[in-house]
C-alpha cells in the first residue's frame, strides 16, 4: 500500500516506522523542516516538508494514487482538513487523530468515520477493569460499526433465552460469548445465554443505546 502520514511528530513517526518494517511505500509529511529533518535521520527519504492542509502539498505527495491517508497531526481541525481535501482527490479510506473526543461527532458526519482518540482509547482500557461496568467499546470498525462487549446482569432480560430469541437492532450481530469462568465459545440460534455471561457484539454507533436497552435495561425489542 501507499500510505500518506500527515504529521511527523511522536504518533506520525512511530506509525511510519512500523508501516515501513510491513514493507509498505510511506510518505511523511512535516511542516516543521526541523522536526523533518530529525524523522529523515530516522526514516531515510520518507519524509517530505510541507504543510498537509494545503492541496497543493497532497497532491506533490502524490495523494491521489494513495491508498491511505493517516492524519495523525495534534490540531483537529488540521485533521479534518486534511482527510476532506483526500476525500476530494479520491483516497478511499482516511484515518483521522482526534485530540478532543467532543470533535468524533463532527469528524462522523464530514465522512471521516475512522478516528482514533487517545482520551477514549484509555478511557475504555479504564472501563474493561471496572467490575460495575455493563457495556465495553473494544474497537472501531468500518463504515460506522463499532465493537462491544455486554456483561448480561441477573436482571437482564434475556437471561435464559436463546440467541434467536433475542431482536437485535438491525446490522447488529453476537460474534461470540464467554462465559463467567472466561470460556469462550461462538454462538448459535440454539445457544442459551446466561447472566454474567460477556457477549461481543459488532453493532451501528447509532445502536448502542437500543442494544443496552434490550440486553440489559429493558424487555424491549424481544420476542413474547
Amino acid at each position: 500500500m501507499y500510505i500518506l502520514i500527515a504529521g511527523g511528530g511522536k504518533v506520525g513517526f512511530h506509525l511510519a516506522e512500523e508501516l515501513l518494517r510491513e514493507h509498505h511505500e510511506v510518505l511523511v509529511i512535516e511542516r516543521e523542516s526541523a522536526r523533518a529533518a530529525q524523522v529523515r535521520e530516522e526514516l531515510g527519504g520518507n519524509v517530505m516538508v510541507g504543510d498537509s492542509c494545503e492541496a497543493t502539498t497532497l497532491d506533490a505527495a502524490g495523494v491521489s494514487r494513495a491508498d491511505l491517508v493517516a492524519a495523525v497531526t495534534g490540531d483537529d481541525e488540521d485533521n479534518l482538513v486534511i482527510c476532506d481535501i483526500a476525500h476530494y482527490r479520491g483516497v478511499g479510506r482516511t484515518i483521522a487523530r482526534i485530540n478532543n473526543p467532543k470533535n468524533e461527532l463532527l469528524f462522523s458526519k464530514r465522512g471521516i468515520e475512522t478516528t482514533i482518540s487517545a482520551t477514549q482509547a484509555v478511557l475504555a482500557q479504564i472501563e474493561q477493569e471496572l467490575p460495575t461496568q455493563q457495556m465495553i467499546p473494544l474497537l472501531q470498525l468500518h463504515s460506522g460499526l463499532e465493537l462491544v462487549e455486554i456483561k448480561l446482569p441477573e436482571t437482564s432480560p434475556v437471561a435464559g433465552r436463546s440467541v434467536r430469541e433475542v431482536l437485535l437492532p438491525a446490522e447488529s450481530l453476537i460474534s461470540l460469548i464467554v462465559d463467567p469462568g472466561g470460556v469462550p465459545r461462538m454462538p448459535s440460534g440454539d445457544t442459551r445465554l446466561s447472566a454474567g455471561d460477556a457477549l461481543v457484539i459488532v453493532s451501528r454507533k447509532e445502536s448502542l443505546g437500543i442494544l443496552k436497552e434490550q440486553l440489559i435495561g429493558s424487555t424491549h425489542g424481544l420476542d413474547t
